[in-house]
């Protein structure tokens, strides 16, 4: 049993180090691309909060189309708009994605799998995002947390399933509620 924990362990610093291999490559090719994109976005204020998600985008133009699998493979589409955090956007529509630290990247409670079409039109992920990751169980290489991807009209389409496992903070049967 505790060899088999530890080829775990080894695998999963080794999806780790590769998935880091990989990101440093893909930040040379697309860095300029989303630089002022990204730049944009986190200058909003409360563009990470989501607190309006359950209003109506202004225009279709601001329409983003998502659909989440959920741990049962049931495809969950949802709409977004421009600006909308992933974690609360999934929270607003009662999909089971937990966010214990609140989207302060202290935890990996809100890791999804990206579909690789949109996975590399997403920013690259901050070294707290990475160090985040490597803590969560089934970690592949499109993984990301849902706190960290803002939809942008590029994401059209994107599918995040949520992985068959979590490292659950909440124990006690609390759901968290959308700010």
């Amino acid at each position: 049993m505790a060899a088999a924990s530890g080829l775990g362990r080894c695998l999963r610093l080794a999806v780790g180090a590769a998935r880091r291999r990989e990101t440093r490559a893909r930040t040379e090719r697309t860095r300029d691309r989303h630089l002022h994109l990204h730049r944009a976005l986190h200058l909003q204020p409360d563009a990470h909060q989501c607190e309006d998600a359950g209003q109506k985008p202004e225009s279709s133009t601001d329409v983003v189309n998502v659909t989440f699998l959920d741990r049962s493979g049931k495809r969950i589409p949802v709409k977004g708009k421009v600006g909308d955090n992933i974690l609360y956007l999934a929270q607003e529509h009662g999909i089971e994605l937990e966010g214990a630290c609140e989207a302060s990247l202290a935890c990996s409670t809100c890791h999804v799998y990206v579909n690789e079409e949109h996975f590399d039109k997403l920013p690259e992920p901050v070294e707290g995002e990475e160090d985040m990751l490597d803590l969560a169980p089934v970690l592949q290489i499109t993984s990301r947390l849902g706190c960290q991807i803002i939809l942008t009209k590029e994401l059209e389409g994107m599918e995040l399933t949520l992985p068959k496992i979590t490292r659950n903070f909440y124990v006690d049967g609390h759901v968290p509620k959308p700010h």
